[in-house]
């Protein structure tokens, strides 16, 4: 916890030194994730590497890759919605995990940390989830009356939103799919789906609140969720919701 909270002062700062556009937007590189790697992407990477250096870790980052050998596997997204952070939209977080080992099943800690709203999201493995230090109480409703989709451009939208009539009475787009994720496990939002492929540094850390909270969450392309590698090779669309027949259906509209 002691980290992850000067990780994500190191983050605010890089965020008050590159303060609009013009200093966040500029392609400086690409990632080891296949994405282009923006000022604000690397200016935050930097931080947090220096800030886990010498710590008995193996980290996994978008933009890096995988370094170190350590005890404990962190995964790490600086910025996640970095779309967001670069326009100043106030919907974007900073997403640590730490493991025990090399799958999701192995995630023993959860950090998300939501740069627009001040929140912070927590969760221990067997030790349930927190906002804010205070334990999550509210569910996702048992029908699926809001449902966000992540990982989207227009075309991911006008391809699949209409295989969702029915299935989901209205739609959210938010930006973030740690954020989204948390937002489930606290009962704001009643389904996640990410259109496009995740990966570990995506959703490492928020599934862990969600699963504490006994949520149904799954890959539809390569379960079992549990068994995901915390790496950035493996890919998969996510879904989730209150219990595993909604998240079945989520998945079937999905898949086609």
């Amino acid at each position: 916890m002691q980290l992850c909270r000067a990780a994500r002062d190191d983050v605010a700062r890089v965020l008050e030194e590159l303060p609009g556009r013009a200093e966040r937007e500029p392609v400086v590189g690409h990632g080891e994730g296949g994405d282009d790697t923006t000022a604000i992407d690397a200016a935050a990477e930097k931080v947090i590497l220096e800030r886990f250096r010498g710590e008995d870790v193996t980290l996994v980052s978008e933009e890096v890759g995988v370094l170190g050998n350590g005890r404990f596997t962190v995964v790490v997204d600086p910025i996640d919605g970095s779309l967001n952070a670069k326009r100043g939209i106030p919907f974007f977080s900073i997403s640590i995990a730490v493991a025990d080992g090399n799958t999701m099943d192995d995630v023993l800690f959860g950090y998300v940390y939501d740069f627009g709203t001040g929140e912070e999201w927590t969760a221990w493995r067997g030790g349930g989830a927190f906002l804010n230090d205070t334990p999550l109480t509210e569910l996702p409703k048992d029908e699926l009356e809001i449902l966000s989709f992540e990982a989207t451009t227009t075309a991911y939208v006008s391809e699949n939103a209409a295989c969702f009539d029915g299935v989901a009475h209205r739609l959210r787009i938010m930006g973030s799919l740690a954020i989204t994720l948390c937002h489930l496990a606290a009962g704001r939002v009643d389904g996640v789906v990410s259109l496009k492929g995740a990966r570990s540094v995506d959703i490492a850390a928020a599934q862990l609140l969600v699963r504490e909270r006994g949520l149904s969450i799954e890959l539809p392309e390569a379960p079992p969720f549990g068994a995901a590698p915390l790496d950035l090779v493996a890919r998969s669309r996510v879904v989730a919701a209150l219990n595993a027949e909604l998240s079945g259906r989520l998945s079937a509209a999905l898949l086609g």
